[in-house]
């Protein structure tokens, strides 16, 4: 029963041990790939927004590329420091294992080196007969034999042992040269991090001194791009509301109902851009997130408010929009003072792609996924921003959640 009580406590530790190593592994890997999605991002800003040195931008667009950057850079540092962290927490643990390798190794020598004085001194074939002819019947000589054979079995698997534990003394030993290596590249990676961001926290102070200075002035610009924003969100949401009373009209059904009437192959498209979310690919090859989803304070002018129906991807000039998804081109439309746009329904889902140049498509096109649809437009100061929106019915969605993490 007490051998049965310790082979169940040591498969538990086993297994906690073996759950534990696994979760440190998958925390590990999951580190790693956020580092890197960060430091492709900040490559990316580098690329789309800080490239053109000769392009003068305004005050408030540099400060909020400057922002963006900061945070990015920020998070990079603090995914790095926990790497290191959980680094120097593995280092520890395996120090420790090989300080009880170590220990457990010498005594296992001890142990084997009298064991192996005591075999040499009853080593001879002479010893072992008169050992067993020196019994007093038949059953002692049965368990004197039984006695050397495991004797010999014990003296063999001592052995055993002490090879196993050098091999993994070596082997802990190796991992743990690589764990310091990998520790030492992250810690020359942060502080390499960290000296940018403070070059770049000067920067962002230094212009922020003068953003102060014309705080109204910068306000009311927010204020009234927001306001064109809106405008045009209010077109885009009156659009499908009218499309989707054509829908139903078409279908003999009432045009006041909040959802479209599907055909039978409109369903299956739905079902299917249903089925790849977080899966869509990006409208643009190169592009960073500059405005996310949602009601937010503006990044820089907290007391200004910006609500985003969708996202804004900066990218890099020239750049041709493609669809996210198959489906067919709902309209081509222009705002009064505005650069077009094109709304593509897919099913009950709608793509809207905002602040376009050149336009590729026409009313009522069928669209395949990937396809180019457009290029997008690029401001006087050179900015190159997409304005990309995702709804259900009439109903706005956060695109992030649809589209693929790059």
């Amino acid at each position: 029963m007490l051998n049965k009580s310790k082979t169940r406590i040591l498969g538990l530790l086993l297994l906690i041990a073996t759950t534990f190593s696994f979760a440190q592994n998958s925390k590990k890997e999951k580190l790693e790939e956020r580092r890197q999605e960060l430091r492709r991002e900040i490559q990316q800003i580098n690329s789309l927004l800080f490239s053109d040195k000769k392009k003068q931008k305004s005050e408030l667009s540099a400060i909020e590329d400057l922002n963006y950057k900061v945070s990015v850079r920020k998070n990079l540092i603090k995914v790095t420091n926990q790497q290191a962290n959980l680094l120097t927490r593995e280092i520890n643990t395996n120090q420790n294992t090989i300080s009880n390798l170590r220990d457990e190794l010498k005594q296992l020598k001890e142990d084997y080196a009298v064991m192996v004085v005591k075999s040499y001194k009853s080593k001879s074939e002479q010893s072992r007969v008169m050992f067993l002819l020196s019994s007093t019947n038949f059953q002692q000589a049965y368990k004197r034999l039984q006695y050397i054979k495991q004797y010999a079995k014990y003296q063999k698997q001592q052995g055993e042992e002490i090879r196993g534990k050098t091999l993994k003394l070596q082997e802990v030993n190796t991992e743990l040269l690589i764990q310091k290596k990998d520790k030492d590249k992250l810690i020359a990676e942060n502080k390499l991090a960290k000296k940018k961001l403070q070059n770049e926290l000067k920067q962002h102070e230094s212009l922020m001194k003068s953003i102060r200075k014309n705080l109204s002035r910068y306000g009311s610009q927010i204020k009234t791009k927001q306001r064109e924003a809106n405008r045009i969100d209010k077109q885009i949401e009156k659009l499908i509301r009218d499309a989707m009373a054509s829908s139903n009209k078409k279908a003999g059904k009432s045009s006041s109902s909040n959802t479209f009437a599907l055909t039978p192959k409109g369903k299956v498209i739905s079902e299917n851009f249903s089925l790849n979310k977080g899966k869509l690919p990006w409208p643009v090859t190169k592009g960073v997130i500059k405005l996310r989803y949602g009601t937010q304070p503006h990044p820089v002018v907290k007391t200004a408010i910006i609500q985003s129906n969708g996202i804004r991807i900066a990218t890099s000039k020239g750049a041709k929009v493609k669809a996210v998804f198959e489906g067919e081109v709902l309209g081509v439309y222009r705002a009064k003072n505005a650069p077009p746009y094109v709304i593509i329904r897919h099913g009950n889902f709608l793509t809207v792609y905002k602040n376009l140049k050149k336009v590729f498509v026409k009313d009522g096109d069928k669209i395949t996924t990937g396809q180019e649809i457009a290029e997008v437009y690029t401001n006087n100061i050179g900015e190159t921003i997409l304005n990309f929106s995702v709804f259900k019915e009439s109903k706005t969605q956060n695109p992030e959640y649809w589209i693929a993490r790059k």
